[in-house]
């Protein structure tokens, strides 16, 4: 057989290979793509489009609709409503007792806060809409702690009563509509004495006090606490299950639940959030054990990394009803803070209540609590990118019958 024959068939097969591998490639994308439910619509995110309330005729739906877009501890959305029968122009808010985190909140500390946040996003779309919100905080007394979750099923957090008046537009109202949480990398460009001065003032939320930190011991400080805090909860196994559990991992899951954590909550999106949520599905092992550990980890340490400034919120005590009220400038704090182009991040682990925590709890709590209590630690800065909306659930699943 001739030379160029040869080698006229080699290259016919080489060229076979290749394609067969392009092929198989191309296949496994495919198949990485359909298990991460790239053809389903993505249900999860429709309450975040500003014509969602517009289909509820009750005012007081319009606004739930409104406070589910909040900010909430592990997105969990842990929230109940109720509507007054007899006055339409009432309803109750309740916090949701099965979704509680109890390894990270066992004083459900971090659940209090988020019926604050949403309650302070009720209040501003109620100027909006024309219809304003008086809100009366456990108005039929706080709970007894000895028996904490079945008074959360009986005692409303807050009684909401709805008046009539001409709308007001608030500077405020456009940015519930925006992600309330950017994991992402922040600009290293320190915030002006005139947004510290904006973010710093609570004066509506009595008792409540918030403190900017941006010089470099502070800044030094509070990220150590960050980190550390991290590498404790990293390793303690019963929190990451916890956290494990909650995880949604491709399309199929994040419409079924709609609460939760999933991949683009960590700032990845496009085709790769759907080759991640492909590969995760496929070997969830990727998201638990010693994977899930150093990725915590590590991204907490880029965080920090990537922080010029950090906000602190304090109350004057740990009542319940100081941290509905720490909620409520929380949420004021992250719609002041998109007007002047900046985002922010919670770092709770520090935070939290839990025994092999309870030293570096103890820490931050002297040496920034001011007498009162931490309730809140978020990074702040001006976003390197945009962050992608996380999952909600429909408003009228949390409707109580």
């Amino acid at each position: 057989m001739k030379k160029g024959v040869i080698m006229k068939k080699g290259k016919k097969k080489l060229t076979v290979i290749i394609l067969s591998f392009i092929l198989l490639l191309l296949a496994g994308f495919i198949s990485l793509f359909v298990i991460s439910g790239i053809f389903l619509p993505a249900s999860y995110l429709k309450p975040w489009s500003k014509t969602y309330q517009d289909r509820f005729n009750d005012p007081r739906l319009k606004l739930a609709a409104c406070g589910l877009l909040a900010a909430n501890g592990h997105n969990m959305q842990p929230w109940k409503i109720k509507l007054d029968e007899k006055d339409s122009s009432v309803f109750y808010l309740y916090a949701d007792s099965s979704r509680v985190t109890k390894e990270v909140d066992p004083y459900a500390r971090q659940m209090m806060v988020s019926q604050g946040t949403f309650l302070e996003y009720v209040k501003v779309a109620g100027d909006e809409l024309g219809t304003p919100v008086t809100i009366d905080l456990f108005p039929e007394g706080s709970y007894d702690e000895k028996d904490l979750y079945k008074s959360m099923d009986k005692y409303p957090v807050a009684k909401l009563t709805l008046t009539q008046a001409a709308p007001v537009k608030t500077e405020l109202y456009d940015n519930i509509f925006l992600p309330d949480t950017n994991r992402g990398d922040y600009q290293d460009k320190a915030l002006s004495q005139n947004e510290t001065t904006a973010l710093a003032y609570t004066k509506e939320f009595e008792g409540i006090t918030a403190r900017v930190f941006q010089n470099a011991p502070d800044m030094e400080a509070l990220g150590n606490y960050a980190i550390k805090s991290a590498e404790i909860e990293a390793n303690v196994s019963r929190v990451m299950k916890e956290t494990e559990v909650i995880f949604r991992p491709n399309e199929y899951l994040k419409n079924k639940y709609r609460y939760g954590f999933s991949i683009e909550g960590q700032g990845t999106s496009g085709l790769m959030k759907h080759i991640l949520q492909g590969i995760v599905t496929i070997f969830p092992s990727m998201n638990s054990g010693k994977a899930q550990t150093d990725s915590f980890i590590s991204s907490t340490k880029k965080s920090v990394a990537n922080t010029p400034s950090y906000l602190l919120l304090i109350s004057k005590d740990n009542s319940r009803t100081s941290q509905v009220e720490s909620g409520m400038a929380y949420s004021y704090c992250i719609l002041k803070a998109h007007n002047m182009g900046l985002v922010m991040q919670p770092l709770s682990q520090a935070l939290e209540e839990y025994d092999e925590m309870k030293d570096v709890y103890k820490d931050i709590q002297q040496q920034y609590g001011e007498g009162g209590t931490v309730q809140m630690l978020m990074r702040l800065g001006s976003p390197v990118k945009e962050a992608p909306r996380s999952m909600r659930q429909d408003v009228m699943s949390l409707l109580i019958q």
